[in-house]
């Protein structure tokens, strides 16, 4: 390890003794009536040969930068459908900025008067390595969460009964947020995707099978989502407000939701200052209905249960950040990101049991009152130094990271058992109380070095180092005093250190690409719990190898294959062994000797014409982390949901996406997911066990640009039903959304209404069934909601400046346990 680590030191030292200059290229693309045109497609070309250096779109007003361009002569060349092609004359690049005119596109069709054609980004794009979610250009976005916006995802399910967001069908996704992790897991992640608002959001990329330079954790792929953020000079920035309703009869009072977010950004010579605040509350309402049945010594038990859960939240949070540039080769950066929250949940329980023996039958119940407050705070400091070498396109890029997260969780349960006269028996009063801290230090470097025109190399090194202080404390009332429950409170320090190092190779034969690359990751964690006075530590060297093979058939014909091998860990709260109560016949536990499960996953994909696209995928994944511990006491009735590791779990995917311009001013985009799964293993609990099944999922998605504009979008979502694991989804889930959008004041005034979920159709419902364990379960959530919004860009909206960047803290922060 320590060879490997020496070798890629001397790689990136090396890269400094290039030496060559570069410069940049800026300007701006438009029609015949001096209006900007964005996402316009621009070439630069060599002269005299026109040989392609490099591609890119204008911005949303009509802007253009091409940074690191070789000293020579070029010429751009632009192309947009219904207008003609358009060639600058030949400019000289040197060691500045080259400014030129204004390119202007002349229209070879005539404009239906009734119609005023916009050149606007669909929600759902696809490209070759990723598909991208353009958050900003979308109508029904607004007054969604990160959470919702994802689930309007091709491919993504949103598994709300276990806390999961699963990629066709597969669960181990990594979030990141801006290129870093946000280390929380389970229910600490939808919480903070819920609170995480769809106008903080540019973008959200979906990778399926990332390269050995993104971090290795999560074998499904890697969510990134990409926060607003301005890039011009001067000052600018943009404010945005919405409100939404819940549309449902007999729901409690204010469920609503409301933000307002603020951004705010200047640039000028060698400073970039950018900040942005979100005020936001979300109230949210569900309806859980469970059923169940047991059977021991002639006793036959049947429980139906229903939670009525109410949840209010706030959240506040800011970034500020500050880019100075040192000269135009060498930048600096400093990021501090922050946040608080609250939430509550009033949670009221009604439990019918049905009891029948030796032909007798009786029937009494359970009432259960609990609240839980759960407020936490989070901060990220990051410190960047990015330097780009004197050889063209060779960077060196450096972050060192702090994250820090504190939990505290108080939660109270009333249970009241009552006989089958409604006559009070018996009355159970417990709380717990929890404190949860992590502490993240991170610190990573890469280099990218291009070898030639058409050879490019990468490499890098990363630490970090976590350590997870969760202190739960549980204790019931007797006789008016508190007294600790054994076996149910625990103090549990994990902590954990990975160091990891990555090389990629990629070469461009023209008719051929190809991209190889290895990672290698050594991890060592201890999870200790105080109270037990146990231990439980683990460490491993792992290698993590991919490949991608691009074959360019014609300019309309591409194929691609590709290979990567993944890891999932489990994450802290995974690993804490104590025992959760959620009610008097369910316990949530631990498992501190869980194993990391392990990925392989093979694709080819097919692109025509850089639109319509098949791919096939296949991977397999051993020690798969499931429920497989749940279990069910007969004698007691008490079901104890637990995780563990599984022989092996399947996953075949074909997908078809196809995009159809109707009209120049409408818009069609379909995309279809067909997939099978198979989980087995030889012994659980007990027995072999083996579930399989074919299901898809499709979406539809439409955009209409109307005259003065005025533009509407609509969706269609569907998932059929599926296994995970023990677990079987039993219906269909579909919903239907719509949007209007009216833009005024040159549209920097935006107006937004939509609607999710018209016909209330998105709900869950399955069954979990295995060995002694027989149990159904409805999941009604409040799905449709009207939102109206409100957004005003202000200030110079024109000229690209300033950077984005990632941190160090790249595999962890989607794994953070806490209450």
């Amino acid at each position: 390890m320590k060879k490997l680590f020496t070798l890629i030191v001397c790689l990136l030292a090396y890269g400094a003794s290039f030496a060559q200059n570069s410069g940049k290229i800026s300007g701006k693309v438009s029609n015949e009536k001096n209006e900007d045109i964005a996402y316009v497609y621009i070439k630069l070309l060599n002269f005299p040969d026109t040989s392609l250096v490099k591609g890119m779109e204008t911005d949303v007003n009509g802007g253009f930068v091409f940074e690191q361009v070789k000293p020579g002569d070029y010429i751009l060349s632009v192309s947009l459908m219904g207008h003609k092609n358009a060639r600058t004359a030949k400019f000289t690049v040197g060691n500045s900025t080259v400014q030129l005119p204004v390119i202007r596109l002349e229209s070879t069709v005539k404009l239906l008067k009734e119609v005023v054609v916009e050149n606007k980004k669909n929600f759902v794009e696809h490209r070759i390595d990723k598909t991208v979610l353009n958050v900003e250009s979308s109508i029904m976005s607004t007054g969604n969460s990160a959470l919702e916006l994802l689930e309007k995802a091709p491919g993504v399910t949103i598994d709300r009964q276990n806390d999961q967001i699963l990629l066709n069908n597969k669960s181990g996704i990594t979030v990141m947020i801006d290129g870093k992790n946000n280390f929380l897991s389970g229910p600490d992640l939808h919480a903070f995707l819920n609170n995480l608002s769809s106008s903080q959001i540019a973008t959200i990329e979906i990778i399926t099978n990332p390269s050995a330079k993104y971090d290795a954790s999560g074998n499904a792929g890697i969510i990134n989502i990409k926060l607003k953020r301005n890039k011009t000079f001067g000052t600018n920035g943009s404010i945005s407000s919405n409100y939404r309703n819940a549309i449902k009869s007999d729901l409690p009072k204010n469920i609503y939701g409301t933000e307002f977010n603020f951004n705010l950004n200047h640039r000028e010579a060698k400073w970039n200052f950018y900040t942005n605040a979100n005020a936001s509350k979300n109230n949210n309402f569900s309806n859980l209905l469970l059923n169940r049945t047991t059977a021991s010594n002639g006793l036959m038990t049947t429980f139906d249960q229903n939670f009525n859960k109410i949840y209010t939240g706030s959240r506040l949070a800011g970034k500020l950040g500050a880019d100075y540039f040192v000269n135009e080769k060498t930048t600096i950066g400093m990021m501090l990101d922050a946040s608080t929250s609250t939430r509550k949940l009033d949670n009221f329980t009604q439990t019918f049991i049905g009891e029948v023996k030796n032909g007798n039958s009786s029937r009494h119940s359970l009432v259960q009152n609990s609240d839980a407050n759960t407020p936490n705070q989070n901060y990220t400091i990051n410190l960047n130094l990015k330097h780009e070498l004197k050889k063209e396109g060779a960077s060196l890029n450096f972050d060192v990271d702090y994250s820090g997260f504190d939990y505290k969780g108080l939660e109270n349960f009333d249970a009241k058992f009552f006989s089958a006269s409604n006559v009070l028996d018996s009355n159970r009063i417990l709380k717990n109380d929890s404190k949860t801290g992590i502490d993240i230090y991170a610190v990573k470097g890469d280099l990218t070095l291009p070898i030639s025109k058409t050879l490019n190399f990468e490499a890098g090194l990363k630490s970090s180092y976590v350590k997870t202080d969760n202190d739960f404390l549980a204790s019931r009332l007797r006789n008016a005093n508190w007294e600790n429950i054994p076996g149910q409170s625990n103090q549990f320090i994990y902590k954990e250190s990975i160091h990891a190092a990555y090389l990629n190779l990629s070469k461009d034969w023209g008719k051929w690409q190809v991209q190889v690359g290895l990672r290698a990751e050594y991890t060592d964690a201890t999870g200790t719990s105080v109270t037990n006075a146990t231990i439980a530590a683990n460490d491993y060297l792992s290698l993590f190898p991919t490949v991608f093979l691009g074959q360019k058939i014609s300019d309309k014909h591409q194929i691609n294959y590709s290979y990567g091998r993944r890891i999932d860990r489990p994450n802290y709260q995974q690993l804490n062994p104590f025992n959760f109560y959620m009610d008097p016949y369910t316990i949530q536990q631990g498992n501190p000797y869980l194993k990391p499960q392990f990925t392989n996953n093979f694709g080819i994909s097919y692109i025509y014409n850089n639109g319509i696209s098949l791919s096939l995928n296949y991977s397999k994944t051993t020690d798969m982390i499931l429920d497989s511990k749940t279990a069910q006491n007969d004698t007691t009735r008490i079901v104890t949901v637990g995780q563990g590791n599984i022989g092996s779990g399947q996953n075949y995917t074909a997908n078809l996406y196809f995009p159809v311009k109707l009209a120049k001013w409408w818009n069609i985009q379909s995309n279809f997911n067909l997939y099978f799964n198979k989980f087995n293993d030889d012994n659980i609990a007990g027995a072999p066990f083996q579930l399989q099944k074919v299901a898809y999922s499709f979406n539809i998605g439409s955009t209409v640009v109307l005259p003065d504009n005025w533009t509407i979008e609509t969706s269609f979502w569907l998932n059929s039903p599926k296994v995970r694991g023990l677990e079987r989804t039993t219906i269909y889930q579909y919903a239907l959304n719509m949007g209007l959008q009216k833009s005024i004041l040159a549209k920097k005034l935006k107006f937004r209404l939509n609607i999710d979920d018209i016909f209330a159709t998105n709900y869950w419902k399955g069954t979990l069934l295995y060995q002694n364990v027989n149990l159904k379960v409805q999941n009604n959530y409040i799905s449709r909601r009207a939102v109206f919004g409100v957004s005003y860009n202000f200030g110079n909206q024109s000229i690209k400046s300033a950077r984005n960047r990632n941190t160090a803290t790249d595999d962890i922060k989607n794994r953070a346990g806490g209450n």
